[in-house]
């Protein structure tokens, strides 16, 4: 029987998204806590693949659970989320759970991802390990400018991690922003079809030297030309991101459990 799960997670003590040998991950945790509570394996596969200390307000994964795991163990999937959230820790909590099709893939059948990156330039000891904190002014406008150079189909190999695997470096990016959160504190929003691995910290980091002055807000598109990652910026911290919204075709999910948002 394959389920979709909607959860949510903070990222700060894992080791990222994918299971690893000698490192603890969320995949790991769910995967162990699934099992405990089915009574077997339920091998897990997740929308995409958060790095170290990266957070998700929005995740979905595709869990395989024995045939028979409603009307044995749990009644229905509520029951399911209410015992797995007491056996999770309290970093990682399930929205929802709802029945596919035995083809639905949480990572390959997704059209859309969006993530937030957060930073502020004051010190916040409430939002140590929630956002980067930034040294110096920042001309938050000329960001904002240079964003805006970054909603296209295009070449994001400048904004890749070197070394990455990658069947394609295009990426369609359909929306690229900065918000004002208040004093001090900005998010950037961002979302396409895809991302690639190291994206979106290479992508904040280059905006922030435009906002430092390093940069012109146009010198955006001579980084994207480059298709080099030495042309961009130094990766910014994966404490300051989050991903927040997975899309799917209404034929394969139809999202409702987004208490977590």
């Amino acid at each position: 029987m394959r389920v979709f799960l909607e959860l949510a997670y903070d990222g700060t003590r894992y080791h990222g998204w994918q299971r690893q040998p000698q490192s603890i991950t969320v995949q790991e945790v769910l995967e162990d806590t699934l099992a405990r509570l089915f009574g077997g394996p339920c091998p897990v596969m997740g929308c995409g693949r958060t790095d170290a200390g990266v957070h998700a307000k929005y995740f979905v994964a595709h869990a395989q659970l024995p045939d028979e795991a409603l009307g044995g163990r749990v009644s229905s999937w509520e029951e399911a989320v209410l015992k797995l959230n007491g056996m999770l820790p309290p970093d990682v909590g399930i929205a929802a759970i709802h029945t596919v099709g035995e083809k639905a893939h949480a990572r390959f059948d997704a059209v859309e991802r969006g993530y937030t990156y957060l930073i502020h330039n004051a010190k916040d000891p409430f939002l140590e390990g929630r956002s980067t904190r930034v040294y110096g002014d920042l001309d938050v406008a000329a960001m904002q400018e240079a964003s805006a150079h970054l909603v296209r189909k295009d070449d994001f190999a400048s904004f890749c991690k070197a070394g990455s695997d990658q069947g394609t470096t295009i990426c369609d990016v359909r929306e690229a922003r900065w918000e004002v959160l208040g004093p001090h504190r900005w998010a950037f929003h961002i979302t396409a079809d895809r991302f690639l691995r190291n994206m979106v910290r290479a992508t904040v980091g280059t905006l922030i030297e435009v906002g430092k002055g390093k940069r012109h807000p146009e010198d955006i598109l001579e980084v994207l030309a480059a298709k080099d990652r030495s042309a961009a910026g130094k990766s910014v911290l994966g404490c300051g991101l989050y991903l927040t919204r997975v899309t799917y075709p209404g034929e394969v999910f139809t999202p409702v459990g987004t208490q977590y948002l």
